[in-house]
């Protein structure tokens, strides 16, 4: 009887949690459509979500096809973004020599705008896949690398110095303390990487692609399909 009353409180915890949001998204929709339809807003300024979502089911093949392209480059970008970036905060944290070094020009690195990289990209690898997973890469790269640092900066002294009075060696400290200390800077640093890698992977789109919902927005948008334009949004 317990077990059923959590699950029925988790469920319910659950809806709570969620139904705002759906009934803001379905109130900002049936808003829309209702604006477009009492002042009459041309399709080529706003189509309605009606218009937008009969475009979608027309077009869900090749909406679909581009959708997996943007989703693999920013899929890609982001595991790069992550396998080389956790590392680095590692060596930035225990060598003061790599954070004198390295992690200055990291930081001063973010002043370039990744939109100014795509040119000189396109030019070293082409048109491929490799400039779009490489500019999502590159955006998604920093926040994982500073949020990794301030976690594992910021354990607790005391639990180090417990490990080293019981013999632990500075891997172990590393794997059982400082990692697990650092995993909720690393996860948020994570979640933020993920928006960016998709930023990505549309902005390498928009410069050199056949490919990708980026190149669906320019195509649509050269066609003057606004709707499919909106659609792709």
């Amino acid at each position: 009887m317990n077990t059923q009353n959590n699950k029925f409180k988790t469920i319910l915890s659950a809806v709570r949690d969620w139904v705002p949001a759906v009934l803001t998204f379905i109130g900002i929709f049936v808003l829309w459509e209702i604006i477009t339809i009492v002042f009459g807003v041309p399709v080529y300024t706003l189509p309605a979500p009606s218009v937008i979502i009969d475009v979608m089911i027309e077009k869900r093949l090749l909406l679909l096809e581009h959708s997996w392209v943007t989703f693999a480059e920013s899929a890609i970008g982001l595991g790069l973004s992550i396998v080389l970036s956790i590392p680095m905060g590692i060596l930035i944290v225990y060598s003061p020599l790599f954070e004198r070094t390295v992690y200055p020009l990291l930081v001063a690195s973010q002043a370039i705008p990744k939109v100014a990289l795509a040119p000189i990209l396109v030019v070293w690898f082409g048109f491929g896949l490799m400039p779009k997973v490489l500019i999502a890469f590159f955006i998604a790269f920093f926040p994982i690398v500073v949020n990794t640092v301030v976690g594992l900066s910021r354990t607790p002294p005391e639990m180090i110095h417990l490990m080293r009075s019981l013999g632990a060696s500075p891997v172990q400290i590393l794997l059982r303390v400082r990692m697990m200390a650092a995993m909720p800077y690393i996860f948020a640093g994570i979640k933020i990487a993920a928006a960016f890698a998709v930023v990505g992977a549309i902005v390498g789109e928009y410069i050199a692609a056949s490919s990708g919902l980026g190149y669906m927005q320019l195509v649509a948008n050269n066609n003057f399909e606004i709707p499919l334009l909106f659609g792709t949004l």
